[in-house]
């Protein structure tokens, strides 16, 4: 076995994670990372996997939330980040949260520890040398400007780092298509499309006016002191057209021209939101041109004002702010190696996925990958049911390419069941014998998809554990 060290650079959930795993495969591996000597906008200490934002892991139920799920099946793979953060939680109902300081000094003190961990403080600036031959980049969405250029050399992406966009993203199941329909805008199939690719919702004019009279009132995100770059004008947020004038969505991305309502031909629209498939399973779609910085709460209500939206569930909600992140479906491969330079991993953040926990599992997976190519035995990604390998199918091809002409379509996201493959065998009867309706429908569904990505992480595990031991 070579006794050569794993790199890793970024101490955050996902590069203390990776490194935990690679150490306890009994590979040693070196954490760089830049604090002190080089500081952050976001961060206010030294310690790693420090949390910038919110202090929660979110849902901790693992029957019914795909967060939950994914908690599970890391604390199944001996994660550092949930073993420390279960050991210093705080109350916060069915949620995961955490003393965010107790923690951190927790993740810092095993890796400091471990006797194949050693801790290099100061900036990678560009590349990593040569004669490193096994990385893992985990620097999120603060990554240092030489890093960025250093990546963005080798992978021909003019961009890395802008304000981003990002619409909501709406469970198809959840869309009354008793009111809205399937069609694309003059039937127009386009490059790999049908004709009728998007769902249509239409308004009429009292319900449009209502509409904008709620969008021009409604609580908007303020940016933070650090997010001082503006929006590029051609993806204004929705709520910025509404207050340039009451027509301008109706001109914009809620143009009811070139459609024919199916349930009411002879009636146009005054107004359309169009949404568009998200993935490649055909279980999310996104609202079109809809980004927006509205607050999460005031877009759940405003958005289920549309006909045909008024029982949406969101995947994602909308947002605008600065990010960093690859064009991973493009640039890496389904090992999460950099197509360009395979020596070269990335997780977190910048792969393309949001959250800590998501950022943290795809570090798992990865320092898992690196100790097992380290170590001379390959490593099969998790089944695309579980959350982990529903959350590596999105980042490395789970998102469909847009069929119009505009930014690229790829967006960062955190773990839905809009990731998971469509499960056949779901309850359609409770235990009274009577056909499950609505809610109790929705949480059976989710229930068999927890109890098949239980039972899929159970033999992936232990089909991995049985390679190691040979």
């Amino acid at each position: 076995m070579s006794t050569k060290p794993v790199h890793v650079i970024g101490g955050g959930l996902a590069g203390s994670e990776a490194t935990w795993q690679i150490a306890e495969a009994g590979v040693p591996v070196v954490l760089h990372e830049m604090r002190p000597v080089r500081g952050t906008d976001a961060h206010k200490t030294q310690g790693l996997a420090e949390l910038v934002c919110s202090n929660s892991f979110r849902s901790d139920d693992s029957s019914s939330n795909a967060v939950g799920q994914l908690h599970w099946e890391m604390r199944r793979l001996n994660s550092l980040i949930m073993a420390k953060g279960d050991a210093h939680q705080v109350p916060a109902g069915g949620a995961l949260a955490v003393d965010r300081d107790g923690f951190s000094q927790a993740v810092t003190t095993a890796l400091e520890a471990h006797p194949l961990v050693t801790i290099e403080r100061g900036e990678i600036a560009g590349l990593p040398p040569a004669d490193w031959d096994n990385v893992i980049i985990a620097t999120g969405p603060l990554t240092s400007p030489a890093l960025a250029d250093g990546i963005k050399s080798l992978t021909g992406e003019t961009e890395l780092a802008f304000f981003d966009a990002i619409a909501p993203i709406v469970h198809f199941d959840s869309i009354d298509m008793d009111q809205a329909w399937f069609q694309s805008r003059y039937d127009k199939a386009g490059p790999g499309g049908t004709g009728a690719d998007y769902i249509n919702c239409p308004l009429d004019r009292d319900q449009y006016e209502a509409f904008i009279d709620a969008l021009l009132a409604a609580e908007k995100t303020e940016f933070k002191e650090w997010e001082g770059t503006p929006y590029f004008d051609g993806c204004l947020p929705i709520e910025v057209m509404a207050e340039r004038g009451r027509e301008t969505l109706r001109w914009g991305p809620m143009k009811p021209v070139g459609l024919t309502n199916k349930h009411n031909p002879t009636v146009k629209a005054y107004a359309v939101v169009q949404l568009r498939q998200d993935n490649a399973l055909g279980t999310l779609f996104n609202m079109t041109g809809f980004q927006t910085k509205l607050k999460y709460g005031e877009q759940a209500a405003i958005f289920r004002m549309i006909p045909g939206l008024q029982n949406a569930e969101f995947a994602r909600l909308g947002g605008i702010h600065r990010n960093t992140y690859l064009n991973s479906p493009k640039l890496l491969s389904p090992s999460l190696q950099l197509k360009a330079d395979t020596r070269l991993r990335f997780a977190g953040q910048i792969t393309g996925c949001e959250g800590y926990v998501e950022s943290a599992a795809i570090g798992l997976l990865t320092g898992r990958m690196a100790a097992a190519e380290r170590l001379g035995r390959p490593l099969e990604l998790p089944p695309a049911t579980t959350a982990l390998g529903a959350l590596v199918n999105h980042i490395t091809g789970g998102h469909i390419v847009t069929i119009d002409e505009g930014p690229r379509s790829f967006q960062p996201m955190n773990i839905n069941f809009g990731l998971f493959p469509h499960i056949e065998d779901a309850p359609k009867t409770g235990p009274d014998g009577k056909r499950l309706k609505g809610p109790a429908k929705s949480v059976a569904r989710k229930q068999a998809l927890t109890a098949r990505a239980k039972e899929h992480l159970d033999m992936w595990a232990g089909a991995a554990a049985a390679e190691a031991a040979e």
